[in-house]
């Protein structure tokens, strides 16, 4: 059985509803600059000890793992805004 992981849950100012996970706490050079930038003001929200088998609200738990393993840190964006478009707002 996977070890659970703890992860560090901060809330992005720019936004309600939006979230970003760190794999390390205070870790936000592992997070794109242009990234980075749109998220406002961020405050820990909460540490968590995250499994695959973990009760999310609003993510599925394996992708949040998958994405802390590959790239130290999972984005939760708010229900209308999705991953395609915030890129694209980026990249202007």
């Amino acid at each position: 059985m996977p070890l659970p992981t703890f992860c560090y849950i901060y809330r992005c100012g720019a936004k309600q509803d939006m979230y970003i996970y760190l794999a390390e706490e205070n870790d936000f050079d592992c997070i794109d600059e242009r990234i980075k930038n749109s998220l406002g003001e961020l405050s820990l929200a909460m540490t968590l000890e995250i499994k695959k088998d973990t009760k999310l609200a609003k993510e599925d738990p394996e992708k949040v793992l998958a994405n802390l393993k590959k790239q130290k840190f999972h984005l939760q964006l708010p229900p209308e805004t999705s991953i395609e478009a915030l890129m694209a707002k980026l990249s202007k």
